[in-house]
């Protein structure tokens, strides 16, 4: 991982920067961000996950401090505070969903549309992995609603099809579901990003073996 000061010292240069400039170093910030969640996410040990996590949020919670007014590091942080809830499971983790809700909660109100529906998939998800009240904020309706809402954004997108497809799977819509999966299966390839590709291709094929076995010969239709 990038030490903490390399991305504080790129955030303050770039300030002084033109407009585009500003927008590149942004950029590359971004993707360092993203390279470094593929590689806790799909390489990492389990027992690793949970400081990876907290060290790449010390890092997101810089960049959105020098790019104050802009989404994508705010999209950011609210998917890794996710995907550390993830990692560390149980009701200990429910604050970390919380705050990552308000991360993508903040990001919407500056631009929904940010980062090809991210914003959407992330909440989306949230909503349908978070237990329900009395627990948590859980809510399948609003989770339904946002991953339409990503699918709408980017509906050709690997990501919004997948996550999309998991929630259909968890309501027993096998086919609608595997229907997504083809879609997600379909995308197009993210040249930057080949790793987060590969293990998300891995994750749609073990969701297909999941609905093949789970619906059996009512799947036979989605399928021809």
């Amino acid at each position: 991982m990038k030490p903490l000061l390399s991305l504080i010292a790129l955030a303050v240069c770039s300030l002084a920067l033109p407009a585009a400039a500003n927008d590149a170093g942004l950029e590359q910030a971004i993707l360092d961000i993203q390279h470094q969640w593929e590689q806790i996410n799909y390489k990492l040990p389990a027992d690793q996950k949970v400081a990876a996590y907290e060290a790449l949020e010390k890092h997101e919670a810089a960049l959105e401090n020098h790019y104050p007014g802009r989404p994508e590091p705010l999209v950011w942080r609210g998917i890794t505070l996710s995907s550390h809830a993830g990692a560390k499971g149980g009701l200990g983790a429910l604050g970390l969903a919380k705050e990552a809700r308000r991360e993508l909660q903040a990001a919407e109100r500056i631009d929904p549309n940010a980062l090809q529906g991210s914003i959407y998939t992330s909440l989306g998800t949230l909503y349908y992995k978070v237990p329900g009240w009395p627990i948590g904020f859980g809510d399948d309706d609003k989770a339904e609603a946002y991953l339409k809402k990503a699918v709408q954004i980017s509906p050709n997108g690997i990501d919004s099809n997948y996550f999309y497809a998991d929630y259909l799977y968890g309501k027993r819509h096998y086919r609608e579901a595997m229907l997504a999966l083809e879609k997600a299966q379909a995308a197009p390839a993210r040249p930057l990003r080949p790793l987060a590709d590969s293990g998300r291709h891995g994750e749609i094929h073990a969701l297909m073996e999941k609905i093949r076995k789970d619906a059996g010969d009512d799947l036979t239709s989605a399928e021809r």
